[in-house]
């Protein structure tokens, strides 16, 4: 039987890669999909992994209606046996619910990608429904680690390098290892510049981003001195 299958894990989980390897995997079998994907790191119509891999997708927006899709190229002979569907956190609760009705009355096997919380630890509405509906929830093996070491669990969001708590739920910026943007150290991200990190929940409760930890690492400590 067909299946709604979300795979669900914090940034820097792997998800895009797991989900080349996944269309990768049943393309060989010689089945036919169609990818899609939205805000996708390096631009529209496109699905990509930080490991370098990309390939042509199609980009979703308010307006798509993922049943339409399908059945307009199923009515002009072409074959849709499988989906591919990134950073569905993006994707409407309505888009969610045409994917479940394409497993159910076309028997498509739909494979979702993407985070459940946004950086103020909410459900995105697109995640919350593939939760309530997917008949499995894989959550992504490869654990993405917080800066202290400790397996990551919340995606923050920086400006200029400091975690913030307040604003609106979708604003696209860059992923570093520190959490600075465009790969530049976080201490030396530039002011007002929009940023994302993964953290332990420990330190994302403590705000304690890699630029505001770094400075505290590296500062001297007073040695005692002992006074004859």
């Amino acid at each position: 039987m067909a299946e709604l299958v979300f795979f669900s894990g914090t940034m820097d989980s792997g998800k895009s890669t797991l989900a080349l390897q996944t269309d990768h995997n049943h393309a060989a079998r010689g089945l036919a999909g169609l990818i899609f994907s939205r805000n996708d790191r390096a631009g529209h119509n496109v699905l990509s992994s930080r490991l370098g891999l990309s390939v042509p997708a199609v980009e979703v927006t308010d307006a798509t209606d993922f049943w339409a899709e399908v059945v307009r190229r199923r009515t002009r002979g072409n074959r849709v046996d499988y989906l591919i569907c990134d950073e569905v956190q993006f994707y409407s609760p309505v888009q969610i619910e045409q994917l479940a009705r394409l497993v159910d009355e076309i028997a498509i096997n739909v494979f979702g990608f993407g985070i459940s919380t946004d950086f103020r630890t909410k459900l995105f509405p697109g995640s919350a429904r593939m939760l309530e509906l997917a008949d499995r929830v894989e959550p992504l093996q490869v654990e993405a680690l917080c800066w202290c070491g400790v397996r990551a669990t919340h995606n923050a969001r920086t400006v200029g390098g400091v975690m913030v708590t307040e604003g609106e739920q979708v604003v696209v910026g860059n992923v570093s290892e520190t959490g600075g943007a465009d790969d530049v150290g976080a201490a030396e991200a530039p002011t007002g510049q929009v940023g994302y990190e993964v953290l332990c929940r420990r330190h994302h409760l403590r705000r304690l981003t890699a630029a505001v930890a770094r400075p505290a690492s590296l500062s001297p400590q007073t040695l005692p001195l002992d006074e004859d």
